[in-house]
């Protein structure tokens, strides 16, 4: 599957060292407080789990799975939500863990939906950030990578459901995108 990048922006052990350092500073700003995290599903997955395995913190953890993207390579703009409840954010403090900023359509629908449950703080981490103009403005507390404005996979992030499982970051052949 690699072979289909034309190339490569992130290798594996180059995003566990960035991963070691967002680690640092989230254990720095949430130590003492009630921390949930909520993981955007099902791009945030393996960043998640390698991510929160770095945090020796007491936390709750919940997922939301959430689609604007519907199989293609840009947002269609409408969030639909795809779990009946919210997570229950009263109160705490949380921390929302997505794959990429991209439009920011996403994440600020997510945010919306949570700060309306009156959460004490509600803060952004990404493991890649588009360096774009955004159709919603928004910005990350947390990045692991900028990068431009072009279609990546793996580590989490696909095209059609596929990619995922690629253990680096990097930019798919554009003959390829349509083709799946």
């Amino acid at each position: 599957m690699q072979e289909n990048l034309e190339r490569v922006l992130f290798d594996e052990q180059t995003i566990l060292r960035r991963l070691d350092q967002i680690a640092a500073q989230i254990v720095t700003d949430y130590r003492e407080r009630d921390l949930t995290v909520i993981a955007v599903l099902n791009g945030s997955l393996i960043f998640m789990a390698d991510l929160l395995r770095r945090i020796p913190l007491p936390l709750k953890l919940d997922c939301l799975r959430v689609a604007s993207y519907h199989g293609g390579t840009r947002t269609t703009g409408g969030v639909v939500f795809n779990q009946v409840a919210l997570p229950d954010v009263t109160g705490r403090h949380i921390l929302i863990l997505d794959d990429i900023l991209d439009s920011g359509v996403t994440l600020a629908a997510i945010g919306e939906k949570l700060r309306a449950a009156r959460p004490l703080s509600v803060k952004l981490c990404v493991l890649l950030r588009k360096q774009k103009i955004r159709l919603r403005p928004l910005e990350a507390d947390y990045v692991g990578f900028d990068i431009r404005d072009e279609f990546v996979v793996g580590y989490g992030l696909d095209y059609q459901e596929r990619y995922r499982n690629l253990p680096c970051i990097g930019v798919l052949r554009t003959e390829l995108i349509g083709a799946a």
